[in-house]
């Protein structure tokens, strides 16, 4: 029953993921052509994402964590929090097992020492959301490229964005948002 259940997230996720890739495309999409990147590529990079997303989320070691995965022409961003190397190492070779994966960026971090209690868990959520919406809400950041986690107040931005400009202002946007105290930049300009 639960391999039933998995797999139905699985294919709901793809159909998802490949559904939304269609949909927020604008007037700047279409000079991609010229860095090289196509709808073929996009879809090829939804579904590396989501295979790794899986497989993640599958392992017993690694799914209880947050993190983001985000993929740019068969290069891998592994972002957000867990509690020790081992579980880092072991985040990238299951993204490195996946067929297509190029390379794999790691900027996943570990979490801080200090005990994190339901409290500080439901601030992070809300520091989350909140920088989340000033993202969404800026119409010169495509905040659907960006992911955010948080970690005791401390922010970390990660994804691709077309230039250094969105770079800057989205962590502008994320220092200014109540409740941050640090913002870690692992945002990387798409090649």
């Amino acid at each position: 029953m639960n391999i039933y259940y998995r797999l139905l997230v699985l294919a709901v996720s793809i159909t998802g993921i490949l559904s939304f890739t269609g949909c927020n495309k604008t007037q700047e999409d279409a000079s991609k052509s010229a860095t090289g990147t196509t709808v073929g590529t996009e879809i090829d990079d939804s579904i590396i994402t989501a295979k790794v997303k899986s497989k993640l989320l599958a392992d017993q070691d690694i799914k209880g964590f947050d993190l983001k995965v985000e993929t740019h022409k068969g290069d891998v961003l592994l972002s957000g929090f867990v509690d020790n190397q081992a579980q880092i190492d072991h985040a990238i070779m299951i993204t490195r097992s996946i067929e297509g994966v190029k390379n794999v960026d790691n900027k996943v971090g570990l979490k801080s020492d200090s005990a994190t209690t339901m409290g500080v868990k439901v601030d992070d959520s809300i520091v989350t959301s909140k920088v989340k919406s000033s993202l969404l809400a800026d119409p010169d950041i495509k905040s659907l490229d960006i992911a955010v986690v948080t970690n005791n107040g401390e922010v970390q931005l990660s994804g691709f964005v077309n230039n250094q400009t969105q770079i800057d202002h989205a962590i502008d946007i994320a220092r200014r948002t109540d409740g941050v105290h640090n913002v870690i930049n692992e945002l990387r300009v798409k090649k």
